[in-house]
């Protein structure tokens, strides 16, 4: 519904500048435009355009939700994505017009999933299949923007159909697969109707390819097999391999011009077979498993994406990978900017990583495996990364070389949730899963507990410390906000609300603070009198609102939530000013840079988006 007023009201939108992510559970989502200069892929509800030459990011919004299939025209002209929407609400697809990066239609039919898309070799007709919850084929002319017919995509007796893949040369054929299903479609214009021809393969097939002469369909089975089927006789030709299996199935099948195949595998493996025996000729194994494979060009090198949301890129002669792209797969759970706004810090399960702003890159990766990484912050000093994790320890890192340099052990019972450093780099706070708050003392290589502060019935999700540090503020999800002495270690201050707080922070001139959390309300409270909220705000419409940021001017601030948009509000006003609309899972942490250029915002499924940040600090 917020999408429906950001189209009625005046509210303007954010500035998506760059991305870091990469959906890599979409089949065969990363994919190489025609021109061969540059990589298509989704992030989210968003389609990155990423020149190759330069790693330059271009967008196309239109998505309300997350991005399922995407497929690209053969003359380039077109591209088109589909997504998923909620039970009971129709799924677009959108057509983009290439060259101009616009939309040129949307479709509306499916309901709740677009699973595939394909268009015919001379782009007259766009086929879509919707999810498990529609299962229809339908066709569509590109020109009239019409539907011109649909049929249900599988036979009662059969399973769900799950990719599409039309004829290299034919406009009247294409091809659906699936579960126990394999079938050749024949387009009848005149009498609008689409006829299937059932192939009886009894497999469980995940990924199709039409071979360029349209003489055989290729078939990758969940069992590990590649199936040859004679497109014209619909009977089978061939399969393999006959002994080791690819393992955890086939995800990917790409033929190269030489007539051999490059496979990718769930285990993670790319193989190059030969395409008359389907012996192994090559094989790397890469992290988690092959979702796409992209040739650029004339195949002489390649691009693979994985469900650890990497890319690589292959040459085809020695078969040597570079790693070219890494994102987190999994959940963020908090961002930290770096003093001076270059560099950023991000953790998620098992890691710490640091990125560049600018260009945004990876500089460095801390892992702790089997450790959950809950909250990250720089010392003012910079001279090191403080975190909290699920372990319950507390853990000091050189932010250049990554090298444990202190470790807290037992800081919290029930896992450290919440950490914060003092501006003189002599303390750290700390909050845990059990509700302390504890005061460390930092010493060249050790440290002391100053104060274990109990109060919290329930976790700490946020602190914050005052300037002058000698207080600091608690979030907790028991529903109360404490404003602790950090120096008596006494209670100043404490708020208490009918909702789980997430996020606090002082405002620059440090009188008032903010809270929100799962009432979806922004809360102003005064430093001093903090009885009652002095005025609230409604955030969201939905959802709870998980992150939250002041500018340094304290003119605005910025939050985030399970709404998946960012919003940035007018502090006076108590307004909002812009929204963020890119995100494809529930928004974990914003943070604006303090040269207030950018603000980054992090999300659920693993994304880093870096948007312009609209008001330029006033002097």
């Amino acid at each position: 519904s917020l999408i429906m007023d950001l189209e009625t009201e005046s509210i303007l939108r954010l500035e998506l500048e760059a991305v870091i992510g990469f959906n890599g559970h979409v089949s065969s989502g990363l994919r190489v435009h025609p021109d061969n200069e540059h990589m298509i892929y989704p992030l989210g509800c968003t389609i990155v355009l990423k020149r190759i030459k330069d790693g330059k990011q271009e967008f196309l919004h239109g998505h309300t939700n997350n991005v399922t299939c995407i497929s690209v025209s053969k003359s380039g002209l077109y591209i088109a994505s589909g997504q998923v929407n909620f039970m009971g609400f129709k799924a677009t697809i959108i057509i983009w017009d290439y060259a101009t990066r616009t939309i040129y239609t949307e479709l509306v039919l499916h309901k709740a999933k677009v699973e595939a898309l394909a268009f015919s070799p001379n782009d007259k007709y766009l086929v879509s299949l919707g999810g498990q919850d529609d299962g229809s084929i339908v066709v569509w002319n590109i020109e009239t923007k019409q539907a011109i017919c649909g049929s249900p995509a599988s036979a009662q007796s059969a399973g769900h159909s799950l990719i599409l893949q039309y004829s290299n040369t034919n406009d009247n054929i294409f091809v659906s697969a699936g579960s126990g299903t394999l079938r050749v479609w024949e387009l009848d214009l005149p009498n609008r109707k689409i006829r299937p021809t059932e192939c009886q393969t009894g497999k469980c097939i995940r990924i199709i390819i039409i071979s360029e002469d349209d003489q055989f369909i290729f078939c990758g089975t969940m069992s590990g097999d590649i199936m040859k089927v004679n497109l014209e006789t619909k009977l089978l030709n061939d399969c393999g391999p006959a002994k080791s299996k690819y393992s955890m199935g086939v995800n990917v099948i790409k033929i190269l011009k030489s007539g051999d195949l490059l496979v990718g595998c769930g285990s993670g493996t790319v193989t190059l077979c030969s395409g008359t025996n389907f012996k192994t000729l090559k094989k790397v194994d890469l992290e988690k498993a092959v979702t796409s494979i992209a040739t650029l060009g004339d195949g002489k090198e390649f691009f693979v994406g994985t469900e650890a949301a990497q890319m690589y890129r292959f040459s085809y002669e020695n078969f040597k990978v570079e790693l070219i792209s890494t994102s987190h797969n999994d959940a963020v759970k908090d961002v930290a900017i770096f003093g001076t706004s270059e560099l950023f810090a991000t953790c998620s399960d098992e890691d710490i990583r640091v990125w560049y702003t600018g260009k945004p890159k990876e500089l460095l990766r801390i892992t702790i495996p089997n450790v959950t990484c809950n909250s990250v912050d720089f010392m003012f000093n910079g001279q090191s990364i403080i975190s909290a994790w699920n372990d319950g320890k507390i853990r000091l890192f050189g932010p250049e070389s990554g090298k444990l340099m202190l470790i807290i052990h037992n800081a919290h019972t029930m896992g450290a949730t919440a950490i914060a450093g003092t501006r003189d780099c002599k303390r750290i706070v700390s909050g845990g899963g059990e509700g302390q708050v504890c005061v460390w003392e930092l010493k060249p290589h050790s440290y002391r507990l100053l104060e274990a502060m109990k109060k919290h019935k329930a976790a700490v999700t946020c602190l914050k410390i005052k300037s002058d540090d000698t207080e600091c503020v608690s979030a907790s999800s028991d529903g109360t906000c404490i404003i602790w002495d950090i120096v008596r270690f006494v209670v100043r201050q404490m708020m208490i609300a009918n909702t789980l707080f997430r996020t606090v922070c002082y405002h620059p001139e440090e009188f008032q603070i903010l809270t929100s959390g799962t009432d979806r309300k922004v809360a102003y409270w005064d430093v001093f009198e903090g009885k009652s909220a002095l005025r609230e705000l409604e955030a969201s419409q939905s959802g709870a609102i998980n992150g939250m940021h002041i500018s340094q001017d304290g003119k605005y601030f910025v939050t985030g939530g399970d709404d998946k948009l960012v919003k940035v509000w007018d502090y006076m006003l108590g307004a909002v000013t812009h929204v963020g609309v890119a995100h494809g899972g529930s928004i974990t942490s914003v943070k604006i840079c303090s040269n207030s250029r950018n603000l980054v915002s992090t999300s659920a499924d693993g994304a880093i988006l870096r948007w312009k940040f609209p008001h330029p600090l006033s002097s």
